[in-house]
């Protein structure tokens, strides 16, 4: 990337740096200090979920890298709002995208137990406790079952295989699938978990509010600045089993308050339309 830069410096108008939190917080770093020393403009976009622990822990190095930006751009108002906080200024909230013609919304008059997860398979997004979650249903919706799409990033996916298998939890594994086959997977399940223990503004968790799937999420990170609580989705502690699992209990019982909740989010998404995003990055990029 550095190369690139480098390469493109006398005809690159803008370089967009994907920054997240961990060691990718230090080659956006890299990527940002050239910029500086080549004078051209760069914009992070803030995607990592633990951003504000890197904040706290390089605050000498991210005064440098997001200080000097021409721009940075948060995916999400909590990380704009957490940005604003630390003192930078230089903020605009430009929300994740998706093309929301491809994603078609089904009506769901009546709820199954069926639910379904999709998100790497990595710790801080907590998958096991999907599953136990599928395990404190069953005794009183013995149907009730639970696919978890994603690829794997940690050990975490053994965890809940060795867990299911050991529980003997009617739980299915797919694996990575593309947006269009697990989109169009997901129309025969009928209530999203997303589990996660960090977040930011997770695209996965907009993809199931388009389809028209009631969302029950854990309040982590930005989750309360995407979902209005029983407005247009659910929100629980994180790792609290038992309360997600009382709340599919809740969609199950009042099937009719829960397609209230999702006609909301899909009216709600329409925002993360990337016809409208566009015009936001145009009006930057233009300028």
């Amino acid at each position: 990337m550095l190369l690139l830069v480098y390469r493109y410096r006398k005809t690159a108008d803008y370089v967009l740096i994907d920054t997240y939190s961990t060691q990718n917080f230090w080659y956006a770093y890299a990527v940002g200090r050239l910029c500086q020393k080549l004078n051209l403009k760069y914009i992070p976009i803030l995607h990592g979920g633990e951003l504000p622990n890197r904040l706290e822990s390089s605050p000498e190095a991210s005064k440098k890298l997001f200080g000097k930006a021409f721009l940075n751009v948060a995916p999400s108002l909590y990380m704009k709002t957490i940005f604003q906080q630390a003192g930078f200024t230089n903020v605009r909230y430009i929300p994740n995208s998706i093309n929301l013609k491809d994603y078609q919304y089904k009506e769901r008059n009546e709820l199954r137990p069926k639910l379904l997860w999709v998100r790497a398979f990595a710790e801080i997004y907590n998958p096991l406790l999907a599953i136990k979650v599928l395990e404190l249903l069953l005794p009183e919706y013995p149907d009730a079952e639970l696919c978890m799409i994603g690829p794997k990033k940690d050990d975490s996916w053994k965890d809940c295989i060795r867990y299911a298998k050991l529980h003997r939890l009617p739980v299915r594994f797919p694996g990575r699938l593309s947006r269009e086959d697990w989109t169009a997977f997901a129309a025969d399940f009928d209530i999203f978990l997303n589990t996660t223990n960090i977040d930011n503004n997770p695209v996965s968790v907009v993809e199931a509010m388009a389809l028209g799937m009631p969302v029950i999420s854990t309040k982590a990170g930005g989750l309360p600045y995407l979902i209005s609580a029983d407005i247009d989705g659910v929100l629980v502690p994180p790792k609290d089993p038992e309360r997600m699992a009382v709340s599919v209990n809740n969609l199950l019982r009042d099937p009719h308050r829960s397609l209230e909740r999702t006609v909301a989010a899909r009216n709600k998404v329409e925002a993360f339309d990337w016809e409208r995003v566009k015009l936001m990055w145009l009006e930057i990029l233009r300028t």
